[in-house]
């Protein structure tokens, strides 16, 4: 098993330095890719002061899922592991514990379950819409074009559909130091909430509501101890 580190970052100059300190030369990640989706900071300037960090520069901004689409594409792991730019706490022994369920083969596939979930998604032991994964290269290497038109958030629950249709073995890995900033902590009160308003459209034009409530319940029943 072989693992390439996928990240997609706009505008993280403060918070991806010590995402990458995490998986910069990680004994268990063959490569780690950055795909800089037309940051207007010094995202780039950043990643660059990082030893065998390969970054990809899109020319413009055009939303998460196409970026990733374009680090998967250049990826050459039997593996993807997926990772957002903006983690606080990650580190080495948090990104061991999610990649251990499936290098073991004790899963198909693994999520995290951040420090900061919300309380319900904790209550119910998965965040179906987690964007730290590991899963194999091949779920997504044959569907490049389907991820570049999905819109800016669908990636997640487009995954999930295709876990749910290969009844994958989900492993769901507890993150209790790691954290995600809600997008009001980076870009204050009024465009966090609309910038969760149109996270939360994008999901819901991928998949309908009801089925997003269906994800949740099918992804329950198949978890496996983590």
């Amino acid at each position: 098993m072989s693992i390439s580190c996928v990240i997609a970052a706009y505008n993280e100059a403060p918070r991806i330095g010590a995402v990458l300190g995490a998986v910069a030369g990680h004994p268990a990640l063959e490569e780690v890719i950055v795909v800089d989706d037309g940051s207007r900071d010094g995202t780039a300037e950043v990643v660059a002061g990082f030893s065998g960090v390969r970054l990809l520069a899109q020319p413009q901004n055009g939303g998460k899922s196409r970026a990733v689409a374009r680090g998967i594409a250049a990826a050459r792991g039997s593996h993807l592991l997926l990772l957002d730019a903006d983690l606080r706490g990650l580190d080495r022994g948090a990104v061991s514990r999610l990649i251990a369920p499936v290098d073991a083969g004790a899963a198909d596939v693994s999520l995290s379950l951040r420090a900061n979930a919300p309380a319900s998604w904790r209550a119910l032991g998965l965040d179906y819409i987690s964007g730290e994964r590991v899963l194999p290269r091949a779920q997504l290497a044959d569907r490049i074009a389907e991820l570049e038109a999905l819109p800016r958030f669908g990636l997640e629950v487009f995954l999930n559909r295709i876990w749910l249709a290969e009844a994958a073995r989900i492993a769901v890995v507890r993150w209790p130091g790691v954290e995600s900033p809600m997008k009001h902590e980076k870009r204050g009160w009024r465009a966090g909430l609309v910038a969760d308003a149109k996270m939360m459209g994008d999901i819901f034009r991928t998949i309908p509501p009801r089925e997003a409530a269906a994800q949740i319940l099918r992804m329950r029943a198949r978890r496996i101890a983590a």
